[in-house]
């Protein structure tokens, strides 16, 4: 059977993405000037022009290499070229911060892409991850050990942000790149200080050596398997939480939690319960680890009179009175 161009697969995913976004609307693509997002933005201008679409996109410099400033506005210069318009250079400092070079960069550069999105009221800003992006993502999380939801991999969508390239292989993505357009290889993509790195270069090809081919493949069908899991228990879990919260009261003060009512229900949907009680009363979620809600359900299933849990954002989470108190820490 004669497989379809990656030119036609690229683009027929793109425009099954923004099937749902009106003429005239107004799109965005985050562009690295790497083989995958500049194949990704080649195929929006295709389908944009062809939709009545508004195709534009933004070039994140994030300062941490030698001429990146350079780089993202030669990038800018071929969007341009493709026909999208607007287009955007946004520079941003990912240097400093709490979370590393690769935290801090990606914190920063959606910051930046939220903010272009705002200013051109789009409906949608496009991401160029891929299958095998997906299938490193699962590894991540499984080696971190940080539940099902970090198993679930990248949502294809997540507010404003599409991923439409998630079925597609890196190999596809890339031999869809028009000829004539040059990508840039981020150093990054294969330095071993990175983890991703690690994983791309070293784990994933280790496992197609010793399993076979198609590990990429079964990751990305994990992800997806356990992604619709994930969303059942989280929305036991929002009903749970709902029954039991005051939703008058402040989170400090009206998210105590009924220890009788917590025990009843099933780990998985209370241990979420406990998670998204601690974030809604100021824990950020970016910093509360697995290990921070199992102790939280401690104080529930294995209570011994202990004084509390601290958690990230100057919370502690006590016992008292037949319920637990999510408070700032003194």
């Amino acid at each position: 059977m004669t497989m379809p161009h990656p030119h036609l697969e690229v683009r027929r995913a793109v425009r099954a993405e923004l099937a749902d976004v009106p003429p005239d609307g107004a799109v965005l693509v985050a562009c690295s000037g790497g083989a995958d997002s500049l194949s990704l933005a080649a195929a929006l201008a295709w389908v944009a022009e062809r939709a009545g679409l508004r195709a534009g996109g933004v070039c994140v410099d994030h300062g941490l290499q030698t001429r990146s400033a350079e780089r993202a506005r030669t990038t800018a210069a071929t969007l341009a070229a493709l026909g999208l318009d607007p287009v955007e250079t946004v520079h941003v400092d990912a240097s400093n911060g709490p979370r590393g070079p690769e935290g801090n960069a990606r914190t920063a550069r959606y910051g930046a892409l939220d903010a272009a999105a705002e200013r051109h009221q789009a409906a949608a800003v496009l991401l160029g991850h891929t299958r095998d992006d997906q299938a490193e993502t699962v590894l991540l999380g499984l080696a971190r050990g940080s539940g099902g939801r970090s198993l679930a991999g990248m949502p294809r969508r997540s507010g404003r942000y599409r991923r439409p390239l998630l079925d597609l292989g890196r190999e596809t993505v890339r031999a869809a790149l028009p000829a004539g357009l040059t990508a840039w290889d981020d150093p990054h993509n294969a330095d071993p200080a990175y983890a991703r790195a690690r994983v791309r270069h070293r784990v994933l090809p280790v496992l197609e050596a010793e399993l076979g081919p198609g590990v990429a493949d079964a990751l990305a069908r994990t992800a997806e398997l356990v992604r619709a899991d994930a969303d059942a228990l989280d929305a036991q879990a929002a009903e749970a939480l709902a029954a039991v919260i005051d939703t008058e009261l402040p989170p400090l003060e009206g998210y105590q939690l009924p220890v009788d009512h917590l025990a009843k229900l099933p780990r998985a949907v209370r241990w979420r319960v406990l998670r998204r009680a601690a974030v809604a009363a100021g824990s950020p979620a970016t910093d509360l680890t697995a290990a921070h809600v199992l102790a939280v359900d401690a104080l529930v299933t294995e209570w011994r009179g202990q004084v509390g849990i601290d958690l990230p954002g100057g919370l502690r989470a006590v016992r008292h009175d037949g319920a637990l108190h999510f408070s700032t820490r003194r």
